[in-house]
């Protein structure tokens, strides 16, 4: 049977992985992961989703993959983790890193998924990184509670789809238990994770200001949001690396 070249369709659970890095090795890390780390990841079950820059952080490195389901997390990660290319390549990545558990276990929330785009298009080894800029903003809310995560989903998402660029992806936690202990995941969680791509920052800025404009959003979705979060949230501003597909 030939090798799996990416799972298809949207993936079920997606990882949000923040990692903090050994000053001055970003880009060491991005060029071996964009090089040694999408078609291996792929070739076992995951969906390479993007790969980013913290323009805030010059030693921070983000990412996300899918997978369809847990039980298919859990057998990509360890034929992945126990194979070739991370014995080979694996020891140089940890080396670039201070800390890597910084992760979110995620699921979409919106019945259309999360499709980012086809592997067959991604841009090849080398290719430089693309001009467009994607937020990804974190909400935080009480365990248990769903108040906050239905007024971003049935506010604030058709808000930003009247008056701009839709949003990629609405993510939400996903509570299943870890099975793959190797790789920690952040426990405890209730968030809601909007992923938005703009063709340059100042998109970005501009659809910000006309949303937050609009009288429903600024007199009741995001009043309710703040009364239901546990902190003031977080907005990643993420530039993509040259094979990213988001």
């Amino acid at each position: 049977m030939p090798p799996n070249t990416g799972t298809t369709g949207s993936p079920a659970v997606i990882e949000l992985r923040q990692y903090t890095l050994r000053p001055r090795r970003r880009d060491e890390l991005v060029e071996l992961f964009d090089r040694e780390f999408v078609e291996s990841q792929e070739a076992v079950g995951m969906s390479l989703l993007g790969q980013f820059r913290d323009l805030d952080d010059p030693d921070r490195f983000v990412w996300l993959r899918g997978f369809p389901d847990m039980a298919a997390r859990h057998r990509a990660l360890t034929d992945f983790y126990g194979g070739p290319v991370w014995a080979e390549h694996g020891p140089r990545a940890n080396d670039t890193m201070a800390d890597s558990d910084d992760v979110l276990l995620l699921r979409p929330v919106s019945v259309q998924g999360f499709l980012p785009g086809s592997p067959a298009g991604r841009p090849p080894v080398g290719a430089p990184a693309p001009e467009r800029f994607v937020s990804a903003t974190v909400w935080s809310f009480p365990p248990g509670r769903q108040d906050g995560i239905a007024l971003v989903r049935d506010g604030l998402l058709p808000a930003l789809r009247e008056t701009g660029p839709a949003p990629l992806a609405l993510l939400t936690s996903e509570h299943a238990h870890n099975t793959f202990t190797r790789l920690p995941v952040r426990t405890g969680e209730n968030v809601a994770v909007l992923l938005a791509p703009y063709p340059d920052e100042s998109a970005h800025r501009r659809h910000l200001a006309e949303v937050r404009a609009h009288p429903l959003v600024r007199d009741e979705i995001l009043p309710g949001v703040e009364r239901e979060q546990t902190a003031a949230p977080r907005t990643l501003r993420l530039g993509p690396t040259g094979r990213s597909l988001i």
